[in-house]
């Protein structure tokens, strides 16, 4: 009868060694990293390989006949890069854009072959570049020039205005990094109700901290950032309070697999969809459509509007932050009232 080799059984030394250098788990979370992976590669490149204006906010501002004719031409654009409206005139097209109503606004002078393009660095340098390159063809294929008006200019130490999305990913980043060292530091043991109070106070005080610090960072620090010191305070504590609870909530109801599904939700979906290396009016739908809900999104559009725009369009984004962290917060708590009480003493 012929005989197994020992390195053929399951029981032999080597198929051990394997399972104790990679176990179950192990496997299960590399499979979880890689798959984690894949995503970051698919989001980020989709959302930012190709980008193109779509719908983006404008105005025109013309007399009557040659405002209707503007808008119409504008609509009419392959691929519907605008959305035109009529306006009254420039100071309500500078009102606007100060708003964050509309992104740019064409004044057209009919006494003269010169027409004026208002644009926001501030808003986007990318953006304000893609209206002024469009606009540009536009007019020189009717014989026309064109002069560029910058009514919000992006700070000269701002790169591409860019600043506002760093530091919001970076009070992101320290809200979810802390909540999982809370977490991760403890072991095994559940989230009990006291515990997690004592965890969202803690959070509470790291985003007071980090707030401040990022506020003053981009403030005086650098100089690379303009707007109220106290109001980014405000807002960066807000930020970081909020993925902070939201990471504990994640991690109260699934567990240390909580942190991967916050990686997927701020990370790998919020950062690319945030507006902040393409404004909104350059992203692809989905990525458009979700980045106003989620943390780094809100956060930028709302950091921007204070450096920028006087604090204007501010509500959507600071109620939207206000639901991560409430909703974080009871989450967290009624977690831990359901799964993790104490246990009694014998």
């Amino acid at each position: 009868m012929t005989q197994t080799t020992g390195a053929d059984t399951p029981h032999s030394p080597f198929m051990a060694e394997v399972k104790d250098a990679v176990t179950p788990r192990a496997t299960l979370l590399m499979i979880g990293t890689v798959a984690l992976a894949l995503l970051f590669i698919t989001s980020y490149v989709g959302a930012l390989h190709d980008p193109k204006p779509k719908d983006v906010p404008f105005g025109v501002v013309a007399p009557q006949a040659a405002a209707q004719q503007a808008v119409t031409r504008l609509e009419n654009l392959p691929g519907d890069p605008l959305n035109p409206r009529s306006l009254p005139n420039p100071a309500t097209a500078r009102a606007q854009i100060l708003n964050r109503e509309i992104d740019g606004a064409l004044l057209i002078d009919p006494a003269s072959t010169t027409d004026t393009l208002l644009v926001t660095t501030g808003g986007g340098r990318v953006l304000a570049t893609t209206l002024e390159n469009l606009v540009t063809a536009l007019e020189k294929s009717e014989a026309r020039t064109l002069r560029t008006l910058d009514v919000a200019p992006a700070d000269p130490h701002d790169a591409n205005g860019l600043t506002s999305f760093y530091l919001t990913v970076g009070w992101c980043v320290g809200g979810y990094l802390c909540a999982s060292i809370m977490t991760i530091s403890s072991g095994a043991r559940r989230p009990t109700p006291r515990r997690s109070v004592i965890r969202l106070i803690a959070m509470a005080v790291v985003a007071i901290v980090g707030g401040l610090g990022g506020a003053l960072i981009v403030g005086p620090i650098l100089g690379a950032l303009p707007g109220s010191i106290a109001a980014l305070w405000g807002l960066g504590a807000l930020i970081i309070f909020a993925v902070g609870a939201a990471t504990l909530a994640f991690q109260a109801v699934f567990g240390l697999a909580g942190i991967g599904l916050v990686i997927l939700i701020i990370v790998i979906l919020g950062n690319p969809s945030a507006g902040g290396a393409l404004p909104p009016p350059l992203l692809p739908p989905f990525w458009r459509d979700i980045g106003p809900a989620l943390p780094p999104g809100a956060g930028t559009w709302a950091t921007r509007s204070i450096a920028y725009f006087n604090g204007n369009d501010m509500t959507a984004s600071l109620l939207t932050l206000s639901a991560w962290a409430a909703a974080g917060t009871a989450i967290t708590l009624l977690a831990a009232t359901l799964r993790g009480r104490e246990p009694k003493a014998p």
